[in-house]
């Protein structure tokens, strides 16, 4: 009963969910992800489903392709159609009961789905990617955004709030042109979506499809459904919350709307005064840091802002980091439709003290996902975090959160089907949204080329696989070396800072049974690192970039950058 009711209080709010979970009897109607210059899933048994009056006979058409279906007593339909090959040239796609679909344009090749938190919600920098952006027209790439919304309930179809940014855009398919990346959610369609994209578009030429489905600021256990999270008992705790989001106060649900509209006044007065005064008192601190590590002087504190920010009003069903509620509102709808793959960067919003359960929380979702989905165990490549904050003057300080997440994101690659983009060299110190995001791309879809697509080709840096000690001296042995180990620096370098060149292995840190780590020799020897301290004369454990914010130099001879790792299994 309370979960009813929950959802009626949302309903309050929202002001049709019920519409979307619950579509009332009629005529065929087809979910929002459908429609005209859509992408569906090439060589793979198509899913086209939708709602119409119980009993109603439905039939697809698609390429020469047939399909039939009865709706069932609940209204639901949904039609198999066999495998098309790649279709450049537009299709019509026909859905046929008492009354009759017809969506144009549709094509045929490849479909990715772009998911996680800001860095692959936030568009291109279009002063920095200008060249790009101009350049980007491309009809045989299409895109489609998914609004932000949530739900205590899984829905069946795509909703847009009230609120939704750029209407125009949201909820259906566009061509990729300069106008869709610049104003596509505000601030222009996913950038490293995109170059993911682009990339793939000129290595096999075939249509793609773009469903980006992302929200800043978010944590996985949103992203995962109730059934997953209630399956591992380690996550008991998202479980409990998520009763608690049902069970919640009606007076929270009656004043939201207002509150929510007092608050955005409030946030965008302090936008306006205290916070563009902290943002450059933010910017004026980098430099300060900068040239305080320069001369090796003590790091300034962190300036602060002079009036706390508005707090956000209660949110009547946990919000968009509520446990399942962004999983039940924006991946559900999608599926199942048919795709080829995941894109995914996400896990800082998840770095705080629940950094080491990602290495739970995250293979969850992703086995979450294809269960759902039920088309197998389809690529999932994700972006382990890059650096961010100060660089880290001391080894593998203690309680910062971002090493664990990477190490759960690591942790990922034992999931058959699945890659990673490594970033620890192109993220900025004090950005949490770095500007490059081609970078980010590229080895997104170089381990596409790989994984999904079966080229044979190097499409990823140095993994640690093993420690052996001799004397003094501990030697770390690699996989994915590619044409051998080698030092490199960043492909990004900052507008107004030189490339950062070095002829010594950074990053590695070497402790003995007393578990105190100091900063080591690293020498390259073949495809092996021999890492060492006079300070460390029995070595026990081996860490590299195992901090928020390190630098690190090794790279394989592609100049893909290895993954931060460690050797131990300390709890510090």
């Amino acid at each position: 009963m309370n979960k009813l009711l929950s959802i009626k209080q949302i309903a309050i709010i929202a002001g049709a969910y019920l519409l979307c979970s619950c579509p009332v009897k009629a005529d065929i109607r087809m979910p929002r992800i459908f429609g005209d210059h859509m992408v569906l899933q090439q060589d793979s048994q198509l899913s086209i489903w939708g709602w119409a009056d119980p009993g109603e006979k439905v039939v697809v058409t698609l390429a020469g392709k047939k399909g039939k279906a009865v709706a069932g007593q609940d209204g639901k339909w949904k039609v198999s159609l066999k495998p098309i090959k790649t279709k450049s040239k537009g299709q019509t796609l026909t859905i046929k009961g008492n009354n009759k679909i017809i969506y144009e344009d549709v094509l045929v090749g490849d479909v990715w789905v772009a998911s996680g938190q800001s860095n692959m919600e936030w568009g291109i920098n279009k002063n920095h990617y200008k060249k790009d952006v101009d350049a980007s027209a491309d009809s045989l790439l299409r895109l489609f955004f998914v609004p932000r919304n949530t739900s205590l309930d899984p829905l069946s179809d795509i909703y847009m709030p009230e609120d939704t940014q750029n209407p125009e855009w949201a909820a259906k398919w566009v061509l990729c042109t300069p106008e869709a990346l610049r104003k596509i959610n505000g601030q222009g369609f996913a950038s490293a979506a995109y170059y993911f994209a682009r990339d793939i578009r000129q290595t096999n030429g075939r249509p793609l499809g773009i469903i980006q489905s992302a929200w800043g600021g978010t944590r996985a256990e949103a992203w995962t459904s109730l059934s997953a999270l209630k399956a591992e008992p380690k996550l008991k705790r998202y479980v409990d919350l998520y009763e608690k989001n049902v069970r919640i106060n009606p007076e929270v649900v009656a004043n939201y709307k207002q509150r929510k509209a007092e608050f955005d006044v409030a946030i965008k007065k302090w936008n306006n005064t205290v916070g563009k005064e902290w943002d450059e008192a933010q910017k004026e601190w980098a430099i300060e840091v900068k040239k305080a590590q320069a001369a090796g002087l003590p790091i300034p504190e962190k300036p602060k802002p002079s009036s706390p920010r508005p707090s956000d009003p209660p949110k009547p069903n946990g919000g968009n980091n509520g446990p399942t509620n962004l999983f039940n509102a924006m991946i559900n709808p999608l599926i199942p439709l048919s795709i080829k793959g995941v894109i995914w960067y996400q896990g800082e919003f998840n770095s705080g003290g629940s950094g080491k359960e990602y290495a739970t929380l995250f293979p969850c979702m992703i086995n979450d996902w294809r269960q759902k989905w039920g088309i197998g165990d389809f690529p999932f490549i994700y972006v382990q975090l890059p650096n961010f904050g100060p660089v880290d003057q001391k080894p593998s300080e203690e309680g910062q959160g971002w090493r664990w997440v990477r190490e759960g994101q690591l942790k990922a690659l034992a999931l058959p089907n699945t890659a990673m983009a490594v970033t620890i060299d192109v993220g900025d110190p004090f950005d949490l949204h770095p500007i490059d995001k081609y970078d980010v791309g590229h080895r997104l879809a170089l381990a596409a080329r790989k994984l999904a697509y079966g080229e044979k080709i190097i499409a990823s840096g140095p993994l640690y696989q093993s420690m052996t000690i001799e004397g003094d001296k501990a030697i770390i042995h690699f996989s994915n070396c590619g044409s051998g180990l080698t030092i490199a620096s960043s492909p990004y370098t900052p507008k107004g800072e030189k490339p950062k060149n070095s002829e010594k292995l950074t990053g590695f840190c070497i402790a003995g049974e007393d578990r105190k780590f100091v900063w080591a020799d690293a020498v390259i020897d073949g495809d092996q690192v021999i890492v060492s301290s006079p300070k460390v004369l029995k070595p026990v454990a081996v860490r590299y970039g195992f901090s928020n914010s390190p630098v690190c130099n090794l790279y394989n001879k592609e100049l893909f950058p290895a993954s931060p790792f460690r050797t131990d299994n300390w709890e510090k």
